[in-house]
């Protein structure tokens, strides 16, 4: 099979897949499913991951770096957004720490799972990975900001009883979220943009992971409406499995952050799939962009987001996390700092970010 072929035959399972995984969602939204149902969505959904990077990445060619990174960062983020609200709304009092279950699973996974992976995958290429310190840095004080603000204040505040925010808190924290996402991007794209664009290495980037000439502005319009369409079916996808989810957690015992473990996982695989192919082809600085922005993005526009939400949600909002917790924020802040203050890292450096993330899934399995 020739390659021109082998290039078509891609393009067209890319083409359909977001369509058949959009089907599926709206024969299961809101129905329960039977096992074998549930077998056949989760089979779209992986589908539609697959089908999302290779979108992402035709888009992200055509607009350079940074906006490539950003675009599938913030298209993830808002329609995760949306399965979050949608879920405290149908789940009530037992939903109340989803948003920060959620949030801060995609904080750990971010920071930690794709950071860890990238360098992991950069090094094994180079012996040694090489990336911007002054913007991963910076995007790195961001997130410890945001995260700090918003999930580790509630747990000391004291104007309401337990780990929550008052109305005027959540609105400052609102506020405060929103406006650094929007300076973080202003710096990102515009200001200092020569921060987030790839180190040139040694060594050049395969060229048959990536066409030469970038796609054309009608591709690259097409792949990003097929992007959205497969993002949708992700999310919506996951929320459909989530019933079946929710179930075995119950079933086996396990407490009810396990269930926003699950869905960061599966609403993050595009992005980390991403970001593992941009690093195999020499290009770490755009894997941290997605890892960073992403955890950025998560922060930044939920709390805004179930801020204008509880407006109309019953029941309490739960943001503050517990001691274990705060612990691995701390430990994520303290590795992350080391990581990237060289602005190269090795094997082990990927490897430290990985065991971290093991502890954090080991532990909301086993508190």
């Amino acid at each position: 099979m020739s390659t021109a072929t082998r290039r078509s035959l891609l393009t067209d399972w890319t083409l359909i897949v977001p369509g058949v995984a959009l089907v599926a969602l709206f024969f299961s939204w809101g129905r329960e499913l039977p096992p074998l149902a549930v077998a056949l969505v989760a089979l779209c959904l992986a589908g539609a991951v697959l089908a999302a990077v290779h979108h992402a990445e035709v888009v992200a060619h055509r607009v350079g770096e940074p906006f490539g990174s950003l675009v599938l960062a913030v298209a993830v983020t808002i329609i995760e957004v949306a399965l979050i609200v949608t879920l405290m709304a149908d789940g009530g009092d037992k939903a109340a720490s989803l948003a920060r279950d959620t949030v801060f699973a995609a904080v750990m996974i971010t920071c930690n799972g794709i950071v860890g992976l990238s360098l992991l995958v950069g090094a094994l290429r180079n012996r040694i990975a090489v990336f911007n310190a002054e913007g991963s840095g910076a995007a790195l004080a961001t997130v410890t900001t945001l995260a700090v603000l918003s999930l580790v204040l509630p747990t000391f505040t004291t104007s309401k009883p337990g780990p929550e925010f008052s109305a005027g808190q959540l609105t400052f924290a609102a506020v405060a979220s929103l406006a650094l996402y929007g300076l973080f991007i202003a710096v990102q794209t515009v200001r200092h943009r020569n921060y987030f664009l790839p180190v040139a290495t040694e060594r050049p980037a395969d060229g048959q992971d990536e066409p030469a000439e970038p796609p054309t502005a009608r591709a690259a319009m097409i792949s990003l409406g097929l992007l959205l369409v497969a993002l949708i079916a992700v999310v919506g996808d996951a929320k459909a499995v989530s019933p079946t989810i929710e179930r075995a957690v119950v079933a086996a015992g396990l407490p009810n952050a396990v269930v926003g473990v699950i869905i960061a996982l599966l609403v993050l695989l595009p992005e980390t799939l991403a970001a593992v192919r941009a690093a195999r082809r020499d290009r770490v600085q755009t894997s941290l962009n997605l890892a960073y922005g992403s955890a950025i993005a998560s922060i930044g526009l939920t709390i805004p987001a179930i801020a204008l939400a509880s407006i109309w949600l019953s029941g309490p909002l739960l943001l503050g996390l517990g001691p274990i917790h705060m612990v691995l924020l701390a430990l994520t802040v303290v590795v992350s700092v080391l990581t990237l203050a060289p602005g190269r890292a090795t094997l082990l450096q990927g490897g430290v970010h990985l065991v971290v993330l093991a502890a954090y899934l080991f532990l909301a399995v086993s508190p």
